[in-house]
C-alpha cells in the first residue's frame, strides 16, 4: 500500500507535465492567422528573390589567387579532352619523362571560402600522380581505367551509375569510395562537371508539391505523386520546362518530416515545393534545387535537425562541400533561410526535456568547428544559435515536435514560423 502511495505523485507529475505541454501547444495554435495572411509574410521575401541581381561569378572577382572551376561539356568535348590527355602522356613517355598525371589537389589546404560568392572554391594547386612511384602507382592505374570507361560512355552516349562503374573492375577498385574519389579527380582534371562524364548517382532525393516539369519528355505533376513524392532524376539534363505557382521552396533534411508534410498536403494550404535528399545531400538533389531556385525565382526555407550535422547539411546546400568545391558554382544555392529547428526553438516552443537529446563530445567538437568556419562567422544569427547549442549541450530532431501531436509540424510549427518571418 505504501508502495502505491509513493508511485502516485510520480504519475501526477507526469500528467501535469503532459497537460502543460498540451496547453503550450494550444497557446501557439491560437496565435495563428488565416492561411492567406500567413502567406503574406513571405511576399517580401519572394519580391526580394525576383529583384535580386544576377549573382557574381569567379571571373568577376580579382582574388589575386588562381582558382579552378569546371563547366558542362558535351560528350564529344569530353571524349576529345580524354584523348588529348592520353596523347600528352604518350608524348611524355616517348620523350623519356615518364607516365604521370597532373591532378588538381582537393585537400582542405587547397580550398578557399569566397565571401563575395558565399561558397567554397578550389585553388589551382596540383600534384603529380606518377606510374613509376610506389605511393601513386595504384591511383595512376585507377585514373587510367576511369578515363577509359568514361571515354566509352562518351562514345556510346549512355549514362551509368557510380555503382555500375565500380562493378566494371571490382578487383582494381576494391571499394566504391576509391572509384568515386578518382571519378571526381578525373572530372576536375578534364575541367568538366561530373554529370558531363555520364556517370550519375542512384536516385535518392524526392520532390512533391506545386511543381510541374518535363522529365525526358514526360510531363510530371508533383501534386499527384502521393506521400513518397517524385524521385529527382539522377541526370539533371532530363529536367526542363519547370512551372510552379508556389510561394516558396521548403527544403527538408529528413524523409520522415517530408512524408508527414506530403501526407498532410501541406503544399495545398501553403503553396510550396517540398524537397528532401533524405539526409546528406546528393549531387542530383543539389542540382535540382539550384535549377528550381534560378528558374522559378523562389525563396528557399530549410527545415533541419537542431544539431551540428543538420547545419553541416544545410551548409553543403548553401556553400558547397569541400570534396566537390571545383563544381561549387553549379551545386550551391546561396541565401537559403534557416527556418528551423533552431536551438532557441527548444525553449520557445517548450519542447519537453525527454525529447531533447544530450550532445556527445563529438557533437560539441563539430559545433565548435562550425563556429570557426568563415561562412558561419559572417552570419551573426548562426553564431548565436550555434553558441546556444554548444553551451546547452542539447540537440533535438524535427520529430521532437511530434510530442505535441503528429500534425503539429504542418498545422502549427511551420505556419507560425512563416507568419512570424522567423528565419535566419
Amino acid at each position: 500500500m505504501a508502495d502505491r502511495k509513493r508511485k502516485r505523485p510520480v504519475k501526477a507529475d507526469s500528467d501535469s507535465e503532459e497537460a502543460s505541454s498540451s496547453k503550450g501547444a494550444l497557446a501557439f495554435k491560437k496565435r495563428l492567422k488565416p492561411d492567406e495572411q500567413i502567406l503574406n509574410s513571405i511576399t517580401e521575401l519572394r519580391a526580394a528573390q525576383k529583384e535580386k541581381p544576377q549573382s557574381l561569378s569567379l571571373s568577376d572577382l580579382n582574388l589575386g589567387i588562381a582558382c579552378r572551376e569546371v563547366v558542362d561539356l558535351e560528350s564529344t568535348s569530353v571524349r576529345l579532352a580524354i584523348e588529348h590527355t592520353i596523347l600528352s602522356i604518350a608524348a611524355s613517355i616517348l620523350a623519356g619523362n615518364g607516365f604521370s598525371y597532373q591532378v588538381p589537389s582537393r585537400n582542405n589546404s587547397n580550398q578557399l571560402y569566397v565571401p563575395e560568392l558565399d561558397r567554397i572554391v578550389l585553388k589551382d594547386k596540383s600534384s603529380s600522380r606518377q606510374f613509376v612511384n610506389l605511393s601513386t602507382v595504384r591511383k595512376a592505374t585507377i585514373t587510367t581505367r576511369i578515363l577509359q570507361l568514361v571515354h566509352q560512355l562518351s562514345i556510346k552516349q549512355i549514362h551509368v551509375t557510380k555503382r555500375d562503374l565500380f562493378y566494371t573492375d571490382v578487383k582494381l577498385f576494391q571499394d566504391q569510395s576509391q572509384s568515386d574519389s578518382i571519378l571526381d579527380d578525373v572530372s576536375c582534371m578534364l575541367g568538366c562537371t561530373r554529370s558531363s562524364l555520364n556517370v550519375v548517382a542512384s536516385e535518392k532525393g524526392v520532390v512533391v508539391g506545386r511543381l510541374i516539369f518535363s522529365d525526358n519528355g514526360d510531363r510530371i505533376d508533383c501534386t499527384r505523386m502521393g506521400v513518397g513524392g517524385k524521385a529527382i532524376p539522377p541526370n539533371i539534363d532530363r529536367v526542363s520546362d519547370m512551372e510552379s505557382d508556389a510561394h516558396f521552396i521548403l527544403l527538408v533534411e529528413k524523409d520522415a518530416a517530408f512524408m508527414r508534410l506530403a501526407e498532410d498536403r501541406f503544399y495545398n494550404r501553403f503553396p510550396c515545393v517540398i524537397v528532401t535528399a533524405k539526409g546528406q545531400p546528393d549531387v542530383a538533389t543539389r542540382l535540382f534545387l539550384k535549377k528550381m531556385k534560378v528558374e522559378l525565382k523562389l525563396p528557399v526555407l530549410a527545415l533541419v535537425d537542431s544539431d551540428p550535422y543538420g547545419l553541416k547539411i544545410l551548409s553543403v546546400y548553401m556553400c558547397g562541400s569541400k570534396n566537390m568545391s571545383y563544381d561549387s558554382s553549379n551545386l550551391t544555392t546561396p541565401d537559403i533561410k534557416w527556418l528551423g529547428i533552431r536551438p532557441t526553438d527548444l525553449d520557445k516552443y517548450k519542447i519537453p526535456e525527454q525529447c531533447r537529446l544530450p550532445m556527445t563530445e563529438q557533437d560539441v567538437k563539430t559545433g565548435k568547428d562550425l563556429l570557426e568556419e568563415e561562412f558561419v562567422k559572417k552570419n551573426p544569427g548562426w553564431v548565436e544559435e550555434l553558441g546556444i547549442m554548444v553551451k546547452s549541450r542539447q540537440k533535438a530532431e524535427i520529430q521532437a515536435l511530434s510530442s505535441f501531436g503528429f500534425q503539429y509540424l504542418s498545422e502549427v510549427y511551420l505556419p507560425l514560423k512563416i507568419q512570424q518571418k522567423d528565419w535566419l
